[in-house]
């Protein structure tokens, strides 16, 4: 079963990258960057491997267990 936690997004649009940094689901930019390279990253249920894909309130991430949901 998924874990979906609510992220408030202060700006928008936000890279991808920095809000695994930022939610703790990787420990460094550099970290999440490669999350998203090799493919572990989903964004509304589609893996994404653009490391700077714009996200805006409504966006899904998900890493393995863990969901993130964008609102503004």
């Amino acid at each position: 079963m998924s874990n979906i936690t609510e992220v408030k997004l202060h700006t928008s649009p936000v890279a991808l990258f920095k809000v695994l940094k930022f939610e703790g689901l990787a420990s460094s930019g550099a970290e999440a960057k490669q999350l998203v390279a090799d493919g572990h990253v989903l964004v509304n249920g589609e893996v994404e491997t653009r490391k700077a894909r714009k996200l805006v309130a409504g966006d899904q991430i998900q890493l393995g267990d863990e969901v993130l949901q964008l609102v503004e």
